[in-house]
């Protein structure tokens, strides 16, 4: 049984509809003919509401009812009721008695105090209210027990009216501290992050100083080209990319993106692919340069093999990759003309894309450099080659 996000007030009703198979109507019926049972219904309500976990998903809840709206308009009637037995009356005198004052303060007190902790507790992280509207809840709120308070506290205290003036102001004591429990959890969050930190950089000095020293010794005794050397390579890769990027996945920016299809093309052909990337880049994985980056690397990875260096160069003017590879090289003019590769799928990309692409080869290898400025509208969405392994990037 889970509770939608998007819903009335709590979710409890739909999704016990939900998991019983009923109509929504009959289980709010249910709810509210349990009320009438001694509250039965609201602590059964509340049950449900405490146990039961919203359905998958990354979005916040959302509610549709303005519950500390209506929270707050029997607590404004009730202080209208109170002012108007002030003007008339001297009600803790005796002529009002003791039992509905008592009744229509508490009640005031109650609707007033929960309209400002609904908002501060469960408003203030709902997407369709936000900051504003709990601000605006939370001062009305504390307006109305201010007000109450004074009322209260400007009449003659009897005996029987001493309770009834503190009531108000344990209702702002609870509004105003409510305010100390989102920074609670702010606080708490922010020290279980930081054990999780020191227990990681405790995890990967250790791992760093076995694991990752043993593969590295795997990959300068094996070999650039051998099968252990490029196994221990993706693994090393892995490891590393888990013990430093954090919790957080990494963003889908242009190093990263080659760096991933690197090792992926790694586990596919004898190379070793080093990716260098140096100063800031807005450039995502998606435009036209990283596709046709990623074509170079492939070209590189399948005619040249061995080492193959990747240099990724951002500044606010653009961004410059440059593919270097230690191949026989070849002749651009005597590349067949049906073969589009490095014609089309590296400098025609990049000509139609608004940058440049040129090629210079020869016996001590072959260098591709890519360029772009900065604000050029390249960012279309460019396929990848098919012959890479996508699941290996997982």
């Amino acid at each position: 049984m889970t509770r939608d996000r998007a819903c009335l007030v709590a979710g409890v009703a739909a999704g016990l509809a939900r998991h019983l198979g009923a109509p929504v109507w009959m289980v709010r019926a249910l709810f509210l003919a349990l009320t009438l049972c001694g509250g039965a219904g609201v602590l059964l309500y509340a049950w449900c509401w405490a146990f039961t976990p919203w359905t998958d998903g990354e979005s916040a809840p959302t509610r549709r009812m303005p519950v500390a709206w209506l929270l707050l308009v029997p607590a404004a009637l009730g202080t209208l009721v109170v002012l108007v037995w002030r003007g008339g009356s001297d009600w803790l005198s005796g002529t009002i008695p003791a039992g509905p004052a008592a009744v229509v303060v508490g009640g005031t007190v109650a609707f007033a105090t929960g309209a400002g902790l609904w908002a501060t507790l469960i408003d203030r992280t709902d997407t369709a209210r936000g900051p504003r509207h709990t601000l605006t809840v939370r001062i009305l709120a504390v307006g109305l027990l201010a007000l109450l308070f004074a009322v209260l506290l400007s009449w003659p205290v009897a005996r029987s009216g001493v309770a009834l003036v503190l009531v108000p102001l344990v209702g702002l004591a609870a509004v105003l501290a409510s305010t100390l429990i989102p920074r609670w959890r702010e606080l708490s969050g922010e020290r279980i992050r930081r054990i999780r930190e020191e227990q990681r950089s405790q995890m990967a000095a250790h791992l760093h100083d076995s694991v990752l020293q043993t593969l590295a010794l795997i990959q300068n005794r094996a070999g650039a080209s051998s099968e252990a050397a490029r196994l221990a390579r993706a693994q090393e890769r892995e490891l590393r990319a888990w013990l430093y990027d954090g919790d957080a996945p990494a963003d889908s920016d242009l190093p990263t993106d080659l760096r991933d299809y690197a090792g992926a093309l790694e586990l596919d052909y004898p190379v070793r692919i080093d990716v260098v990337s140096a100063g800031l880049s807005a450039e995502r994985a998606s435009g036209e340069l990283a596709a046709a980056a990623r074509e170079a690397i492939l070209n590189a990875a399948r005619h040249a093999g061995g080492e193959i260096s990747v240099y990724i160069e951002g500044s606010a003017a653009g961004v410059d990759v440059f593919i270097r590879d230690r191949g026989a090289g070849f002749e651009l003019d005597d590349v067949p003309s049906d073969r589009l590769g490095v014609r089309e799928s590296i400098i025609g990309r990049m000509r139609r894309a608004g940058g440049t692409g040129s090629v210079r080869s020869d016996e001590h290898g072959t260098e591709v450099h890519l360029s772009i400025t900065a604000g050029t509208p390249h960012d279309r969405p460019a396929p990848r080659p098919a012959s890479v392994r996508e699941e290996s990037r997982g």
